[in-house]
Parts: structure tokens; sequence; C-alpha cells
């Protein structure tokens, strides 16, 4: 039967639509991977500059490991074969990526690919700042290797979630959620950051501390970045026009009315509007909008982010003050508590009017006259993949914990992981950051990082270690009052200041230095060539005391500063001609009775 000329060219335009929207698809997936970037800078900014170059190594390789995780095993686990599934749980694991390439999916393996990614690096921010580089590499893996792909085939890959109704577009349950679970377990288990928490003598925390992050800017250009991503997040997946324009209005939509939200809440409850918390919220609300965003209307966007912009404030004070759990980007507010609302939203806001809902299967929300039926396949289906995620990376963890550790020790957080993890000296080669803020340790802290390698090392070991130089007044000049110079490292400071006024010097002058020098054999390398000298950062304090014998202040400041490694720091003493207090004009020791 011959077509006829007006049935060719619809033919022909149907064929051409098909072609444009497969190329949007593999745009949509180029946007995605995008959005790594969007969270290496998130994660970056809101840390502290001595872990940068370790977060951004993270942010590299979880993409990189993941790639290598999905195409050996993860697609086949989440994508349907000719053969089918195993029961609608997980796919039939092939190679048919090496063996039979010529027919093999491309598209859907690189856009499920970028998916997967997302999930692993969610977890990074969570515990960023005292991670084992090598436990992040192995976690990651299973993450894009088993746990992710098994659940979302189940939604996804035509499981046993889709073919009972359940219904999640692009990611809020599957991909956002799950994350955000298996950041909170990881940073439950991995334990705080050292100085988060102020503890009583019994162990009750009694006040949480901020860590501010290093770099505002960098942040805010990770936000920017990730909501541009997120319209390939979204959108990729639609198949026509009207439906991928609804889709475009409501993502703009709840993260905008999102972040209003949030700088009005936090302006009337803290008095100014909180910076990194409505950027928080700007990501709050493109995950709350992630599952509705085809099935919703822009009233129901809008009302989605109204309470996305409170969750991510209360679920920040929640980890914080009611789990105690140290989650340095707010990654669990933000994916966690939100991915679990936007999963819910579908179930009260999803509406026939949006262009998506007729190829969605799925009924009306609860809002619009669609009864509990579609809000109760939404709890079924978050509570089923969220006990998924809770077993499998509960399991993951323990194992990590008891064979390898999670954990860098006290020295290495202390110092920096991109010092101690990268052999990096500083992300920021070049310019002159100093920042001791994020190292205060309170007393309660309980960190005696040294002090029984003090004990234990050699008198030769702790005078090579932090030594000790001497300059003495002629005899003429001679008095009793000493001058002491202590040049250490930044992170030791706080607790060097405890272990001084605990031996009763009250006084003392401190300043942030620079200070550049390689010991002979010792020298770091980058990209393979040894670093002759770089400039690092360092604290100097300096103290005057007459009464308080000097050799109990050198004693004192050895065993706090002592690790036995390079960069221990220096001791000078001097002795002091006279000390004049400009107030009293007291000379000599009684100038300095109120302040030794």
């Amino acid at each position: 039967m011959l077509l006829s000329i007006t049935d060719e060219i619809s033919l022909a335009l149907e064929n051409l639509n098909g072609e444009i929207f497969a190329v949007w698809f593999l745009i949509g997936a180029a946007l995605v991977f995008w959005m790594q970037a969007g969270f290496a800078m998130v994660e970056t900014g809101f840390t502290r500059a001595k872990n940068a170059g370790n977060i951004i190594m993270k942010n590299l390789m979880d993409f990189c490991i993941g790639t290598v995780m999905w195409f050996v095993i993860g697609a086949s686990m989440m994508l349907v074969d000719e053969g089918g599934d195993i029961g609608g749980f997980m796919g039939h694991i092939n190679f048919d990526v090496f063996t039979n390439y010529a027919n093999f999916d491309y598209s859907s393996f690189g856009f499920n690919l970028v998916f997967c990614a997302t999930t692993a690096t969610i977890v990074s921010g969570a515990m960023a700042e005292r991670t084992k580089f090598s436990t992040y590499c192995l976690y990651s893996a299973i993450i894009s290797a088993l746990i992710y792909p098994i659940e979302a085939h189940w939604t996804w890959g035509n499981g046993f979630l889709a073919q009972w109704g359940f219904h999640d577009y692009a990611g809020s349950n599957c991909i956002h959620m799950v994350g955000g679970i298996c950041a909170l377990i990881g940073a439950a288990m991995l334990k705080p950051r050292i100085g988060k928490f102020t503890k009583d003598k019994s162990g009750k925390i009694t006040k949480v501390n901020a860590i501010p992050g290093h770099n505002l800017v960098i942040g805010a250009l990770g936000v920017f970045i990730l909501w541009l991503g997120w319209y390939g997040f979204n959108g990729a997946a639609a198949t026509d026009v009207p439906t991928l324009g609804s889709v475009f209005l409501t993502t703009t939509v709840a993260p905008a009315v999102a972040t209003v939200v949030c700088m009005i809440f936090t302006w009337i409850k803290y008095g100014k509007p909180d910076v990194s918390m409505c950027l928080n919220a700007s990501l709050a609300g493109l995950v709350a909008i992630t599952a509705p965003c085809d099935v919703t209307d822009c009233f129901g966007a809008a009302m989605i982010g109204v309470v996305a912009g409170l969750l991510v404030v209360f679920g920040v004070w929640f980890t914080d003050n009611v789990l105690h759990v140290d989650d340095p980007v707010g990654a669990v507010a933000v994916h966690g508590f939100n991915g679990i609302w936007g999963t819910i939203a579908v179930g009260l806001f999803a509406t026939e009017s949006a262009p998506g809902f007729a190829s969605a299967g799925i009924s009306e929300g609860l809002f619009y006259g669609g009864g509990f039926g579609q809000l109760g396949k939404q709890f079924g289906g978050m509570f089923v993949t969220a006990a998924w995620t809770v077993v499998t990376i509960t399991i993951v963890f323990f194992i990590l914990k008891k064979t390898i550790g999670l954990r860098v020790s006290e020295e290495e957080e202390l110092g920096g992981l991109d010092s101690y993890e990268h052999g990096l000296p500083s992300a920021y080669a070049g310019f002159s950051i100093m920042d001791a803020s994020g190292d205060v340790m309170d007393v309660n802290d309980n960190t005696d990082l040294g002090e029984d390698a003090f004990e234990e090392a050699s008198l030769a070991k702790r005078d090579a270690a932090v030594p000790v130089i001497n300059s003495a007044l002629p005899k003429e000049y001679a008095s009793d009052i000493h001058k002491v110079v202590i040049i250490a490292r930044l992170s030791r400071y706080d607790k060097l200041r405890k272990s001084l006024n605990d031996l009763g010097v009250t006084g003392m002058t401190v300043t942030q230095v620079m200070g550049c020098g390689v010991q002979k054999g010792s020298g770091s390398k980058y990209r393979g060539a040894e670093i002759d000298a770089t400039l690092l950062p360092k604290v100097k304090v300096e103290v005057i005391v007459s009464k308080i014998p000097v050799e109990s202040v050198i004693e004192t400041a050895k065993k706090t500063l002592y690790t036995g490694h390079i960069g221990d720091g220096k001791i000078f003493v001097y002795d002091v001609a006279n000390v004049v207090k400009v107030r009293t004009g007291e000379e000599g020791v009684r100038a300095l009775q109120d302040v030794e």
C-alpha cells in the first residue's frame, strides 16, 4: 500500500522528532556529567582549604571508578536485556558491552552512568575532611557496582516498583534519598571532625561548633553549576516539547521558592539571611522537585519548594543537634530529607493537567482529588528502597571499618588530607592562605596526639623534632626574665595555648606567619618532582616568663608539639634585659605579675 504525500511527511517529521529528542537525551547526559564539577565546587567551598585537593580528587575518582564499575557489572544489573530480568529485582549480569557491541544501547548506557556517579558523590560531602582516600575509593566502587544499580532497576529498569505504579521521574528516591542515607550512616560511623562538638566531663554533647568553609564563592559557583545541570538531570528523559517545557518550569520554580522561603526564615530566626543555608536551599528545592517534575504543575512546584526551603534548615539543625552527626556540607539535609519529601510529593501534587502525567501511568495526588492510592505507593516504594540502602551500606561500612578503617589519624586530620593523603603542601600553592579557626579544639576533645610518642621517644629524637635555640645576653645585662618564641603548626595552636595556660602562662602574643623550609632528603613531591621549598602557614607564639621556670615552658611546648614528624616546630629562647609596663611604669619582674 502506497503512502500519501501527507502520510510520508508526517512519518518523516515523527522520525525527525525522535532523532531530535535522542540527541537531547545525550545532551542531557552531558549536563548531568557537568554536575560533577558543581558537586566538587560545593564540597570544596564548604570545607577547609587544607582538604581542597583531597576533595577534588574524590569527586574526580568517584566518576572514574564508577565508570569502570558500571561497564563491568553495574549497567547489566540495572538495564534490561533481551532475556528480561530476574523476578523484577535485577537485570541479568552480562558482558554485552564487550561481546555484542554492534547492537549495544550506547545512549542508555551513558545516560544511566552519569546518574550512578551522582549517587556516590553525594556521600563524599558528608564524610569530608576525615575519611581515608583508599576507603572512599572502595565504598564508592561498591555503591556504583551493586547498591545503586539494583535499587534503580526496581524503578527505571521495569522492576517490581515500576510495575506496582511507584513513580520517581528523575531520582529524588533512587539517587538523592539513597545518597543521603549512605551519607548519614557513613558520617555517623565515621564520627565527627575534631572540634565539631563540645562535651562535658560525662561525655554528653553540650554545644555544636560551627566549622565554616574556606570559600563561599566557590560553593556558590557550584550551586549555579548544579542548577544548570539539573535541567538535563530532570529534563533529559522528556520525549515531547510540552513535557520538556513543563519540566523546565517546575525545575525552576521549586528551587527559587525554596531559596526565598529559606532566606526569609533564616532572616527572622537568626537576624540575618544565611548565605550558605540559602545555597543549600536551592539544592534542596532541586532535589525535592526531581521525582514529581513531570507530573506536577506550577502551584505544586511552588508548594514543594516552600516545604523544601524549611526542611533543609530543620534537617541541618536535626543532624547537628539531635543526631549529633557531623555533615560538613549539609548533604543529609539536602539530599536525604528532601529526597524523601520529593518522593512523597508525587502522591500529593501529581495532576492530570501536567503534560507528562498521561505517560506516567499513575493516579492523581491527594491534593488534586486522587485520594491516598498514589501516596501509599510512594511511601511503599520509598521504604523498600530505604531498607535496601540501610542494610547494604551498613554492611559495607562495617566491613571497611573493621578491615582497613574509615578514618585518618588525628595528626592527618589536623594537618590536612592534602598533605598526608596526596603529598600536596597546599591546593593553593602560591597563595597566602592561613586559617586556624577550623582547627580549634576544646579541652574535652581529649585528643592526646603526640603525647605517648613523646614519652616513648629518646631525648635525641625529641630534641631533633622540636629543636631549642638559646640566645643569651652579655653578663652585664643578664636578668631573670626570658622570652620564649615558639614556631609550630597551626593545627597545634589551641592545645599549645591550653598547655601553657595550665602551666600558669596567661599572657602571650600570637601571630599567624608563613614558614619556608625543607629538611634534606625529606622533600615533598609534586608530579614526581621534588618540591624545593613551599610557604606553609605556621603560628608564632611569644611568651615572657620570670617566676615560671623557662625549662618548664620549653618542656611543655615540646611535649605538646611533638609528633616525631618533620615540621613539628622550633623553640627560641632569649634573655630579656628589661620589661616596662606602659600603664603603671612598673619595670622588670613586677611588670609581668598580672599576665604571667
